[in-house]
């Protein structure tokens, strides 16, 4: 007559969906804080490839791959993050800032993407390869 006992305890899972047709290309506006980074990592972040994180949500599209090396240690004091702000965590992997960000951060923010192409990377499944082109 209904579903088992054990099938409500199951944890929900989607089902298996196509494969990424190609990259999410974003472009991105160096600055406010570029200046926190190696002149290497603008050239990574160009250059690299990187991978949306199962971890990824409303706040953040959160990526996987090639590190951005700061040229400075230590953070921040707190200071407004636009939307699309492009931060970058003490472990180097950057962050897309969505709809849901926090409104303030302590992490520098090597660059923002630009809101117009926010709503490709809000549906990005993880997985899906992004690049980044400096604008």
């Amino acid at each position: 007559t209904g579903a088992g006992a054990a099938e409500y305890g199951a944890p929900w899972q989607a089902p298996p969906g196509p494969e990424p047709l190609g990259a999410l290309v974003l472009p991105v506006v160096p600055g406010p804080r570029a200046d926190w980074f190696t002149p290497e990592a603008l050239r990574t972040l160009a250059a690299g490839t990187y991978r949306v994180s199962p971890a990824s949500n409303r706040i953040g599209l959160r990526l996987e791959g090639p590190r951005l090396e700061r040229a400075y240690e230590g953070e921040l004091p707190s200071e407004g993050m636009p939307l699309g702000a492009l931060q970058v965590p003490p472990e180097g992997r950057p962050v897309v800032f969505l709809a849901d960000h926090p409104t303030t951060g302590g992490y520098p923010v090597i660059g923002v993407v630009p809101e117009p192409a926010l709503a490709a990377a809000a549906q990005a499944s993880p997985g899906t390869p992004v690049r980044f082109t400096l604008t």
